[in-house]
């Protein structure tokens, strides 16, 4: 068996040290990107949000038109709705 001497723990522990260096490096990039990340699917979720308000005051709007083209209908006696 060889013989463990202080110079051959040294130069393993340096290779350790520049692979935990790299790695170090590696996992402050995924860091960087799982922050972009982060910061875009809240954009979306503000965009979805405003969508479904949009969709809301859509369907509002849809109401009232409907509405009134029921009363007008009734005025013009255009549907056998009795007029309120």
């Amino acid at each position: 068996m060889a013989e463990i001497t202080n110079e051959l723990i040294y130069e393993v522990l340096k290779a350790m040290q520049a692979r935990l260096a790299n790695i170090e490096h590696k996992l402050g990039e995924l860091e960087a990107r799982v922050i972009a990340f982060d910061g875009r699917v809240a954009g979306l979720r503000h965009e979805i949000g405003a969508g479904q308000t949009d969709i809301a005051n859509v369907y509002n709007t849809l109401g009232h038109i409907d509405g009134r083209l029921m009363r007008i209908e009734r005025r013009l006696e255009l549907t056998s709705h009795p007029a309120q």
